[in-house]
């Protein structure tokens, strides 16, 4: 979902946080790169965090429920970004993510306390935010569902550029977006529901 060294994930841990470094990218990391962290600043080890560092923490200290944070710089979620608009209810599935849209936080420069600050007010009562002009992050309750909201997000927007692309979009309504959160209660596993059709 990344290109080069953009984007950056981490998780909370006891002591803070564990978060990828600065200028790593997924050929480049390994198992021992990490860096651990108090969510106050004081790193772990020789290795310099994820500029990003700051909105990462701020995230985790606002919300005890974000346990994983993915930040990317993926295509589509980029060029809505971009525009400097939310990801609007265009699809059921964007209650997944808290609301009735995924809102876009206003431009501020990357790795500054003052970015942390927006993501952290876009993130009220949601999961995801778009980051004006630069990507999007996702929290979730462990690396794997943050890292799968993060694809879903990604997926989302392509979808809604495509649709915009081809004429106007249907936006759907809040009744009907309530209708969809109320369904996935009783949607997936464990819900006491056979699978069956």
């Amino acid at each position: 979902m990344n290109a080069g060294s953009s984007g950056n994930v981490s998780v909370r841990t006891p002591r803070g946080m564990v978060i990828t470094p600065s200028g790593c990218s997924a050929e480049t990391i390994a198992d021992d790169h990490p860096v651990g962290m108090t969510l106050d600043g004081k790193a772990r080890g020789n290795r310099p965090p994820s500029s990003e560092w700051f909105m990462h923490a701020a995230i985790y200290r606002a919300y005890t429920d974000a346990a994983a944070i993915v930040h990317t710089h993926s295509d589509a979620c980029t060029a809505l970004a971009c525009l400097g608009q939310p990801l609007p209810a265009f699809h059921y599935l964007v209650v997944r993510f808290g609301g009735d849209d995924v809102r876009c936080a206003p431009y501020v420069t990357f790795g500054t306390p003052e970015l942390a600050d927006v993501a952290v007010t876009a993130l009220i009562d949601r999961t995801a935010c778009l980051l004006a002009n630069h990507g999007m992050i996702v929290t979730g309750p462990t690396a794997e569902e943050a890292l799968t909201a993060a694809i879903t997000l990604e997926t989302l927007a392509r979808q809604y550029l495509l649709a915009r692309a081809a004429g106007k979009v249907r936006l759907l309504t809040t009744a009907e977006m309530q209708a969809a959160r109320e369904r996935f209660k009783t949607y997936g596993p464990g819900n006491g529901v056979s699978a069956a059709k």
